[in-house]
């Protein structure tokens, strides 16, 4: 049996440019990790299967500190936007997120119609 809870890639948000802060991003073949917090921890996660976009950000101030932000957009419940801040070779990262999101939509047989909730009053069926 494969191990799904295998660690990707990981890293800190950055200030300038230096991972001294507290927020922890990791990206396993299945789920993207968020932890927060010092003396209070939380860790949220987003299975990748739920991704529906993923979208790179790129300030001035990012660009001179060589890092960036990865904006994940999910059908998550808790967490619909996720922005991953700062952190080195942002557009690696989304590339790799991207890239095992739609490996597990595939094991999954899952289409993206099938994880958009639209109401029948989008559709014009009211």
């Amino acid at each position: 049996m494969e191990n799904t809870n295998e660690i990707l890639w990981s890293d800190r948000k950055r200030i300038l440019g230096m991972p001294i802060s507290f927020t922890k991003y990791s990206l396993s073949k299945d789920r993207i990790f968020i932890n927060t917090g010092f003396f209070n921890l939380n860790e949220e996660e987003i299975l990748l299967y739920r991704i529906l976009d993923v979208s790179l950000k790129l300030s001035f101030w990012q660009r001179i500190f060589r890092v960036g932000s990865v904006i994940v957009k999910s059908s998550d419940q808790s967490t619909p936007v996720l922005e991953i801040r700062n952190v080195k070779q942002p557009k690696e990262v989304k590339e790799l997120i991207y890239k095992y999101s739609e490996e597990m939509k595939m094991a999954r047989r899952i289409r993206v119609g099938e994880i958009i909730d639209v109401g029948d009053e989008e559709l014009g069926l009211e």
